[in-house]
């Protein structure tokens, strides 16, 4: 089995990823099994450059706050402001202290520098402005979203003013009270306001469709595009604060599937433009069902972005899942050799790229058993996902940077 599984591997390179799927994916996406370590994310940077240098792609998304991500955009397209700035206003969840963010950004401004637009790499969060533990105001997308359309349309389209909709969204910290994740009464989600803010959204959203021919030729398809994901991210941070009120059993998987439901909106139009590197949790972007248990809640179960871009894209879609051996700084050692992990562990490679539907084949009926991690930032690849993985980039060893 150890020859068989040898012979599925290949370097984690582009022109090797390209050989291993049926067609060139639209998203290709990279998981990670874990979050915050760099060995990680300097492969995904490799990649993604041998990507724009050879297969000619042009976007980047990662696992950040869409509106913060538009701050990195803009400065790796038009060099506004600075690269520091960027790395603090530009990452959500902490990662703008990145090493390997920070060198991303880097790059591609370098690699813009001088040339046309149509030509330069773009940069997108794709996650809603969502924590674990809240979810944002809908002032910014909201706002962002009226001022884009009343500079351009009749003011007698418009459902209302900016004045009332600041009236109804009142102060930021009712939407942002963080215990409201626990508590649904604190939630302003279901508020009088707010019901009638989800009807000007969708009201404002249906406008900006309608006036898409007059909006492009006015203005341009990126700002089109960028007034899109102002009205995608309204109406979704509106959409999670109604059910962040909810009392019934369901609160917590219709929460978890709002925000995947998020993420897969945003890579389905950013595919629109382009061939897209999508770099997340394997989570976020598996085909298979996701679960997941939060504190004394039964077992969640929602489908993930990943499948939600596979079941509209098909085969535009691929997914590349990272499995690790050992991350010693975190208390993950030596997988046991009858794991998936500890199969590949046995590999020379310190990295590699392996076929999953070979690998699939190679092991037949036998089923490696799960490995159980001692630390809680880490999941280990689930052996029964194999068949909906195109490929398995596997880590040796991720140092501590």
């Amino acid at each position: 089995m150890a020859t068989d599984i040898k012979n599925a591997t290949h370097a984690v390179e582009a022109s090797a990823v390209m050989r291993l799927l049926p067609t060139r994916p639209r998203l290709l996406a990279l998981g990670e099994p874990t979050h915050g370590e760099d060995t990680l994310l300097d492969l995904r940077n490799e990649l993604f450059r041998q990507l724009v240098e050879e297969e000619g792609y042009r976007t980047i998304a990662i696992e950040s706050d869409c509106m913060m991500g538009l701050v990195v955009d803009d400065y790796v397209t038009s060099a506004t402001g600075t690269l520091d700035d960027v790395m603090e206003r530009g990452f959500s969840h902490g990662w703008g202290t990145s090493a390997a963010n920070r060198e991303l950004v880097r790059w591609m401004r370098a690699y813009n520098e001088g040339r046309p637009a149509s030509e330069r790499l773009r940069f997108a969060g794709f996650d809603g402005p969502l924590e674990i533990t809240g979810a944002a105001s809908p002032r910014q997308a909201l706002s962002a979203l009226h001022g884009y359309l009343a500079a351009r349309v009749d003011a007698g389209l418009l459902p209302c003013t900016m004045e009332k909709l600041d009236r109804l969204l009142g102060t930021d910290e009712r939407w942002t009270n963080p215990a409201a994740m626990m508590d649904p009464a604190q939630s302003a989600g279901q508020s009088a306001e707010a019901r009638q803010l989800r009807l000007l959204a969708d009201d404002l959203v249906t406008l900006l469709d309608a006036q898409t021919p007059h909006l492009i030729a006015a203005t341009s398809r990126d700002d089109w595009d960028r007034a899109r994901l102002y009205g995608r991210t309204a109406t979704g941070l509106l959409r999670y604060h109604f059910w962040m009120a909810d009392t019934s059993p369901s609160r917590m998987t219709r929460l978890v599937g709002l925000r995947d439901q998020m993420m897969a909106d945003n890579l389905l139009a950013l595919a629109e433009r382009g061939p897209v590197l999508v770099h997340a949790h394997n989570g976020h972007l598996q085909r298979d069902k996701s679960t997941m248990r939060m504190w004394d809640q039964p077992l969640l179960e929602w489908w993930s972005a990943g499948a939600l871009v596979s079941a509209h894209l098909g085969e535009r879609y691929a997914f590349l899942a990272t499995a690790i051996g050992t991350i010693r700084h975190q208390g993950v050692d030596t997988p046991p050799p009858d794991t998936l992990e500890g199969l590949l562990y046995a590999l020379p490679e310190n990295r590699c790229l392996i076929e999953a539907p070979r690998l699939a084949t190679t092991l037949g009926n036998t089923r490696p058993a799960p490995r159980v991690s001692p630390y809680y930032g880490y999941s280990p690849l689930d052996p029964a996902h194999l068949a909906g993985i195109d490929g398995i980039v596997f880590v040796k060893d991720v140092a501590q940077v």
